[in-house]
């Protein structure tokens, strides 16, 4: 099982490594004449790419490329790491207004193939004005691959219980130390800072003044630090489900554990409403001690379902399931049926969420490079065990659903420190922020956050919308036009808007 809290996250300051490389990838053009001296970073924003189709069944139009960029930005000579790149030309040499980065969030969540996924769906209207460009942050994916060595096991979720504390206090400095043997040359510079001005040095290799940008998740937190460290190169930034830049990552992950908890109280009454359909208590109440019951039952006795073996624990770890609840009551009713000895409905989507169920075996370059980020992004981590043992124990009082997951003790715990300290996100930059109303990784509160935080955005709220990701299911949406309009024409609205999801339950 993936670890649901990267599916796809203070202290301010700016080292003396930030000021270099926030200062010099801004003069991206410099004169024909100037020095490696007088810019350090021309070998990289001035490099010549070379395109050539990335794949043989894909498109001949989707092109990849690699961009060469620093390790370390303080020491731009020294070791170098390959950012693997992709573009798709603008339908419209005439409508062109430049090149659209695309990041799907994570961190680490690979991007490359991203200008021809089939999920991201964009409207006809962008795809004439942009060059679609996807890319795969440093350690991921394609872009100089980071892995940890993690075996299937060492990547699963465990919530905390006082009788295991200490062998997970264990099992997460093993997992930091793994990291620190592979990849430990590279860990302190797997920040988003860095990410940032590699989004920078492909601006300029591209040979573009500035960038537009559409991030999801993760994606806007890295969308938001571009923005600060690099605004004269910022176009037009729509963020997509958004993190509140002020709770990064032990306070994003105990926000999911408040939000699940409200997601689930919303259930239990919708469920109630329709006790005649689903038959799991005419109240509220009645619904959540169903619920309750279930999960005590199979962590007695696991419950075989759907073709998977499950514990309470198990049940409970997906902290999605509740945000979609029409979904939660008929996965909850089949399983209340299993638990019973009756034959379930076959053919239902084994993960409520109603998303394609993650492999069985979790990719290890993918929980590798999103602990390496999460863990050297920000210096805030306690490396005290018994902080997160009394976070957790308060966290599971107040959160019963999913609380203890959320607050136990991480890889982070036994990091070393990344090469400098967290990007403090306050700007006027003008930004569109998307979001649904219930939405599991980046609560609605969440993208308030980030609103607050970039004082010049506007926010589209999807009131009743579900789930993680509110553009991209419907070009024809209330929120894909406001995104598509605020894209093509430069104009945020002039306030915060409302949106209702389609068919809201």
């Amino acid at each position: 099982m993936r670890t649901r809290r990267i599916a796809p996250l203070l202290t301010a300051g700016i080292a003396a490594v930030a000021s270099l490389s926030a200062l010099t990838p801004a003069t991206a053009f410099p004169t024909s004449g100037a020095s490696t001296a007088e810019d350090p970073l021309r070998e990289y924003t001035q490099q010549q790419l070379t395109w050539q189709r990335c794949n043989a069944m894909g498109p001949a139009a989707f092109q990849c490329a690699t961009v060469k960029v620093p390790l370390d930005y303080g020491d731009p000579g020294g070791k170098k790491l390959d950012i693997a790149i992709s573009r798709l030309k603008a339908g419209s040499a005439k409508e062109r207004r430049g090149v659209l980065l695309l990041n799907p969030g994570g961190p680490g969540a690979p991007g490359l193939n991203l200008p021809v996924d089939p999920m991201m769906k964009l409207s006809a209207e962008v795809k004439r004005r942009y060059d679609l460009i996807g890319f795969d942050v440093r350690g991921a994916g394609q872009s100089s691959p980071v892995s940890c060595g993690l075996t299937p096991e060492e990547q699963d979720e465990h919530p905390y219980k006082a009788e295991t504390f200490t062998k997970d206090v264990e099992r997460a400095r093993a997992f930091a130390e793994k990291c620190q043997a592979k990849a430990g040359d590279k860990l302190p510079h797997l920040t988003t800072r860095n990410n940032a001005r590699d989004m920078d040095v492909i601006r300029a290799a591209l040979g573009e003044k500035k960038i537009s940008y559409l991030g999801v998740s993760y994606g806007t937190y890295l969308g938001a630090v571009y923005l600060q460290m690099f605004p004269q190169q910022a176009d037009r930034f729509v963020l997509d489900s958004a993190t509140d830049p002020t709770r990064i990552y032990r306070g994003m992950f105990q926000d999911m554990a408040k939000a699940a908890e409200q997601a689930f109280t919303r259930w239990t009454e919708w469920t109630a409403r329709r006790h005649t359909t689903y038959g799991l208590g005419d109240t509220p109440a009645k619904v959540r001690e169903t619920f309750r019951d279930l999960i005590a039952q199979a962590n007695r006795k696991p419950i075989r379902f759907e073709g998977r073996t499950l514990t309470g624990d198990g049940i409970r770890a997906d902290n999605r399931t509740f945000f979609h609840v029409r979904k939660a009551a008929e996965w909850i009713a089949g399983l209340k049926s299993a638990a019973e000895g009756k034959n379930p409905a076959e053919g239902r989507n084994p993960d409520p969420s109603g998303t394609p169920a993650q492999a069985q075996e979790p990719d290890d370059n993918y929980a590798s490079i999103a602990w390496s980020v999460m863990c050297a992004d920000t210096r805030t981590w306690s490396h005290d065990p018994e902080q997160y043992r009394h976070e957790a124990i308060r966290d599971t009082d107040r959160y019963p659903l999913y609380g203890d997951f959320a607050a136990t003790i991480t890889p982070c715990a036994f990091w070393k420190q990344g090469s400098e300290p967290q990007t403090t996100i306050d700007n006027k930059a003008g930004a569109l922020i998307v979001q649904n109303e219930w939405d599991s990784q980046t609560p609605l509160f969440a993208g308030q956050g980030m609103h607050r935080a970039l004082r010049g955005s506007r926010m589209v709220t999807v009131v009743g919308g579900e789930g993680h990701g509110a553009l991209g299911a419907d070009t024809d949406s209330c929120a894909d036009k406001n995104a598509t309009a605020y894209l093509t024409t430069g104009r945020l609205p002039a306030e915060d808007l409302t949106c209702r999801a389609p068919g809201g339950q």
